[in-house]
């Protein structure tokens, strides 16, 4: 008997997997390809859909070659005008206006390599993002399909009738026909969808796939509101005699905004050098590296308090020293969850590094809550616009900035930055710093702060885009309430839109590191 014949040799590994940053040549080579004459994705754009919205970012692999992508975000569609374009509904490509309580998937491109059609890899892809609106519980699919033949019949067709046509099955189209197959139906033609798109004449058919597994979650279609409570506290830097006391104090604020129902309570940065008072250390490095001894008590104390009082704690900062010992300027995010996250400080301050010897982190954050995505950046980063635009294209919301100065000066720089920041980002800002002094301890003898909330300056925020303020260089707390639901909103539609007028093709911003 003969040796039974070994097909691996002609097997053949297709696999339908999530987008990786690893993809991203061969996706633009394979956009070349499919889409001659038409403006490319840039690396800007996949990275920014990678970091909004990853679930939503589909390659098709072939032995391990990246063959086909597609690429999508959620919207609320009905938020939108008829005859919003390709711009519109993806913020030029980069969808930083995805919505995660939208109602629709909208899917931005579909591209398959020339050399693998007639494979029916687009319909997996299809497939793929159908299976993806069922786990979002989605109500349909919506895409603006391109018409690349109706160029070979504008003469003798308008739009519509060429799609009429085409829907009859009396002219072949190779999106459209592939869409109708897939059980998409037309809403409209749009014209000017696509200003690069010769061979459609820039038309395109607006096409829907409805859920028919979609379970409604509300009989309103929107939400009014969608409120965040944040107290900010204010603390008075004072002699204390042992970590008890430091921590009766905490909770005690805790205690506070959790009787208020906030949502968020933030301690301003470094207020745990609170502690060196006790510790009769003169040398600034020295009683840095001791305080650094306190860290797990530290950790300890604010888990338990997020927990007990149900509120999520952003625990102002903390010097901790890591295993390369060097010591770090972390702000930690105690989830009422009990999860914990962490910011490092990326810009250290001349001050910082020449007292204490602290050395900076290198990435920018942004944290799920139960609150939607926030970003913690302490004090001197604010300074650095950079900082909150990477945090926003990321998907913050809101930014909490623990801050801690000695003078009005100081003070100031992070105040105005904070609104600088809330204004051209369209985001809420939180700055919450130290009052008081430490006589006893080097270079914390002074403390200057007057915390506050702030907002974007339009319309339907505070009339001088404060949402609130403490009073100069007094312990207490500041409690207000932040609408997330209208900051989506004014992000779309505002007297201005600082994120979607970007001129993208003048300047762009490129960050660095891998999450």
């Amino acid at each position: 008997m003969s040796e039974q014949l070994d097909v691996s040799q002609f097997e053949k590994n297709l696999v339908i997997r999530k987008m990786q940053r690893t993809d991203f040549d061969e996706i633009l080579e394979i956009q070349r390809k499919s889409f001659p004459g038409m403006d490319p994705w840039e690396l800007a754009h996949l990275n920014s859909h990678l970091d909004i919205f990853p679930e939503g970012q589909i390659v098709a692999e072939l032995d391990g070659k990246v063959i086909a992508s597609c690429s999508s975000l959620i919207i609320n569609f009905d938020e939108y005008d008829d005859r919003a374009t390709w711009s519109d509904l993806t913020d030029d490509g980069y969808i930083t206006n995805h919505n995660p309580n939208g109602y629709n998937l909208y899917g931005i491109e579909v591209m398959v390599d020339p050399a693998y059609r007639r494979m029916k890899i687009g319909q997996r892809l299809y497939d793929a993002r159908k299976d993806l609106a069922r786990e979002h519980n989605l109500k349909s699919i919506i895409i603006g399909g391109r018409i690349p033949n109706y160029h070979k019949h504008i003469d003798e067709m308008t739009p519509r009738e060429y799609v009429d046509a085409v829907s009859r099955h009396k002219v072949y189209d190779p999106v459209l026909t592939f869409q109708i197959k897939n059980g998409f139906t037309l809403m409209r033609v749009n014209p000017n969808y696509l200003p690069d798109d010769v061979a459609s004449a820039k038309y395109a058919t607006l096409m829907e796939w409805n859920n028919v597994d979609y379970l409604p979650r509300t009989k309103r279609h929107y939400k009014t509101s969608y409120p965040v409570r944040i107290c900010a506290v204010q603390y008075m830097m004072r002699k204390i005699s042992s970590f008890e006391e430091f921590a009766h104090q905490c909770e005690y604020f805790v205690d506070v905004a959790s009787d208020a129902s906030s949502d968020f309570v933030v301690f301003p940065e470094i207020f745990t050098t609170q502690l060196m008072s006790f510790m009769n250390e003169k040398s600034p490095s020295l009683a840095v590296r001791r305080l650094t001894e306190y860290t797990e008590q530290y950790l300890e104390l604010f888990t338990n308090l997020a927990i007990r009082y149900n509120v999520n704690i952003i625990g102002g900062s903390h010097f901790v020293k890591e295993e390369d010992d060097e010591i770090y300027n972390i702000a930690y995010l105690f989830r009422r969850d009990g999860t914990i996250e962490k910011q490092y400080k990326v810009h250290i301050t001349p001050n910082e590094r020449k007292w204490w010897g602290i050395s900076s982190g290198d990435k920018v954050r942004v944290f799920d809550t139960d609150c939607g995505k926030i970003a913690i950046q302490i004090c001197y980063d604010i300074e650095f616009p950079e900082m909150a635009r990477i945090a926003t294209d990321k998907g913050a919301n809101i930014i909490f900035t623990p801050f801690c100065t000695d003078d009005r000066q100081g003070y100031l720089r992070v105040r105005y930055c904070a609104q600088a920041r809330a204004i051209e980002n369209q985001i809420y800002t939180v700055i919450a710093g130290t009052v008081g002094n430490l006589p006893q301890t080097e270079n914390m003898d002074i403390q200057y702060a007057q915390s506050g909330i702030f907002a974007p300056s339009d319309f339907e925020f505070a009339r001088d885009g404060i949402v609130g303020e403490t009073s100069p260089n007094l312990e207490m707390v500041l409690i207000g309430d932040v609408d997330l639901e209208i900051l989506r909103r004014k992000r779309q539609d505002g007297t201005v839109a600082h994120l979607k007028d970007r001129r993208h093709d003048v300047y762009s911003l490129h960050y660095t590191k891998e999450d």
